[in-house]
C-alpha cells in the first residue's frame, strides 16, 4: 500500500554541486542540488536557483558561471556554501579557485570536475531561476580517469538526500547500462 505525502521534491539521488560565479570581481560559491544536464547538441546542464540568491546576481552580471563536482573531503565545505550566503560571508578564500576560457567563472581546483558554462538561458518558475548553461569545457584531475574515461568511482561525488538532510556517496554498480 502507498502513503499519500502531499507533493514533495522527493527525487533521488540529488548531486551536491557548487556553482560559482563571479560577483564584484570576487569567486561566489552556492551549494545546489537541483542541477542537470539538460541537452547533448550543444552540451547543456541546468540548475534551479532561488530567486534570492546571490551567486544568481554574478551569473546575471558576467553571463558565465561554473558547475564544480565536489568528493566526500569537500563535504563540510559544501555544506557551509548551502547554508551561509556570500552576501554576508566572504567565500572567495574558502576554495583555491581557477579560471577557463571564459574568465569569468570562477573554478574550485579541489574538486575532481568542474564545468565551465557560458549562460544561454534564464527563466523564472515560481520561487525559483532555472538557468540553463552551455558547457564550453569540462576539466577533471587526472587521477579520475581509468582507460581515458572518466572514473565516478574515483570522482566520489556526493550527493543530496533531501528528505532527510544528509549528504551520501555513490554505492555499488548494479548492472551495466544500454546492453539490452
Amino acid at each position: 500500500m502507498k502513503k499519500k505525502l502531499g507533493p514533495q521534491t522527493l527525487l533521488y539521488p540529488l548531486p551536491a554541486t557548487l556553482i560559482g560565479s563571479l560577483i564584484n570581481e570576487k569567486p561566489n560559491f552556492m551549494t545546489a542540488a537541483w542541477c542537470s544536464i539538460c541537452s547533448h547538441k550543444p552540451p547543456s546542464i541546468c540548475v534551479a536557483i532561488h530567486k534570492s540568491r546571490y551567486t544568481l546576481e554574478g551569473i546575471k552580471e558576467n553571463q558565465t558561471f561554473s558547475v564544480n563536482i565536489p568528493n566526500r573531503r569537500l563535504v563540510e565545505k559544501v555544506d557551509f556554501c548551502g547554508t551561509h550566503t556570500g552576501r554576508k560571508e566572504d567565500k572567495s578564500r574558502i576554495f583555491k579557485v581557477f579560471y577557463g576560457r571564459l574568465k569569468t567563472a570562477p573554478m574550485i581546483e579541489d574538486c575532481p570536475l568542474s564545468i565551465e558554462c557560458k549562460l544561454r538561458k534564464i527563466f523564472e518558475i515560481d520561487s525559483h531561476v532555472i538557468v540553463i548553461g552551455e558547457i564550453v569545457e569540462t576539466y577533471i584531475d587526472e587521477e579520475c580517469i581509468t582507460e581515458g574515461k572518466p572514473d565516478p568511482k574515483k570522482i566520489d561525488p556526493i550527493v543530496y538526500l533531501t528528505s532527510v538532510r544528509k549528504y551520501a556517496t555513490l554505492g555499488e554498480y548494479i548492472a551495466d547500462a544500454f546492453k539490452k
